[in-house]
């Protein structure tokens, strides 16, 4: 196949859309796509072309790739959710760990001597929040930037967390999925069930 000329804004534009459901695809979790069908089928669309492939084998076939990417989806949140289980209890049985009525855990590295914000309140904190894995997903010390939120805005492990810190306080703190981001996770980034691991300083009450 021979490259096309990407010397036009059409062309280009072309391209852009075609990374675009590229890149979708590639995060639909559907296993198996081939390239050279896909081109046939949105060629054929897009000249007014019969379909090469009878619309009921479509249908057919479209309902089966899906319910295959939902069965290793379902497997790979399971195995999610047992890992950041057994990470918590395993965790739990560290004596400088609290864990909370809730089910949060947590380790004072630094004790601060500051007031302790309320739910209202405006914190400036860093952070570096990282999967039971090790796998950094986020960090404000990576940034160089603290981050600023309301306390009432964040995820309920955090909220249950800050409303106990002093300022000048760093906490590593372990959050059940639940008190995380729960069955719908937050992005490529933190997948549904996970729990997490971040490292808190809280800095200052604004």
């Amino acid at each position: 196949m021979s490259t096309p000329s990407f010397d036009s804004i059409e062309a280009q534009a072309s391209y852009g859309i075609g990374l675009q459901v590229g890149q979708q695809l590639n995060e639909s979790g559907l296993e198996g796509l081939q390239p050279e069908a896909l081109l046939a089928g949105l060629r054929d669309a897009m000249e007014g072309n019969a379909p090469a492939v009878p619309v009921e084998a479509v249908h057919r076939a479209l309902r089966e790739i899906h319910e295959r990417a939902d069965a290793v989806r379902r497997e790979q949140q399971k195995g999610l959710a047992e890992a950041g289980q057994k990470f918590l209890e395993e965790n739990a049985k560290n004596d400088d760990v609290t864990v909370t009525e809730s089910g949060l855990q947590f380790k004072v590295l630094e004790k601060g001597e500051g007031t302790i914000p309320a739910r209202q309140d405006q914190v400036r904190v860093h952070y570096t929040g990282r999967l039971v894995d090790g796998t950094v997903f986020d960090s404000s010390v990576e940034r160089g930037q603290p981050a600023e939120f309301p306390v009432n805005g964040v995820i309920p492990g955090w909220i249950e967390a800050l409303t106990m810190m002093p300022v000048g306080s760093k906490w590593q703190l372990y959050i059940p999925h639940n008190l995380a981001y729960g069955e719908r996770g937050a992005g490529a980034a933190i997948p549904p069930y996970s729990a997490l691991v971040f490292d808190v300083e809280l800095l200052e009450i604004l």
